[in-house]
């Protein structure tokens, strides 16, 4: 992969917080540092926006993890857990993501995804061929989809340094990320 980094790109970056976080859970058994997966994003750019999209639920646990992020200058965009007749529960946030990104994508020089679903497929070739703008990935590469890793201009496997990107004993969020700029 061919891709160019340099400090005067601007960049947005859009979090599949549910994805990050299950592939934590089920592969390490930790939760995400967000803070160095932003950190590691941005790589000494712009930073624009960053957007995490989070589901809420009845019992409101995860308000101290959206005002965590909030802290590290990470919006959070949220929707609520649906919850079937039958127990089926659903939360999804692929469409919103694949908008904003869309939206965005005029103002940015890269669209970094921090996600490994193969379902953002689509949305990285639309941004690289109408969006004129660098794709980049940044997810745990052994629950990250082939084919996204193959069509995205750069790939940043946390899985090669994953205590970088999990958060140990200590708990709570130990790396802090650049404000916003305009």
């Amino acid at each position: 992969m061919s891709v160019i980094k340099h400090k005067d790109q601007r960049v947005g970056i859009f979090i599949d917080a549910q994805n990050l976080y299950h592939s934590a859970k089920n592969l390490y058994k930790s939760r995400v540092n967000f803070g160095n997966v932003v950190k590691d994003a941005l790589a000494g750019r712009v930073l624009i926006r960053a957007i995490a999209y989070v589901i809420t639920t009845e019992s409101g646990e995860e308000q101290n993890f959206f005002e965590a992020l909030g802290k590290l200058g990470i919006e959070t965009k949220t929707k609520d857990l649906q919850v079937f007749y039958g127990g089926a529960k659903k939360a999804d946030w692929d469409v919103g993501l694949a908008i904003d990104a869309i939206k965005l994508a005029p103002k940015l020089d890269a669209i970094v995804i921090a996600s490994g679903d193969g379902d953002f497929v689509p949305l990285a070739e639309y941004l690289q061929t109408h969006g004129g703008v660098q794709v980049e990935v940044i997810s745990f590469g052994r629950s990250s989809s082939s084919k996204l890793r193959e069509c995205v201009d750069d790939f940043i496997d946390m899985d090669e340094d994953p205590k970088r990107y999990l958060i140990g004993n200590r708990g709570g969020f130990t790396s802090r990320i650049p404000k916003f700029k305009s």
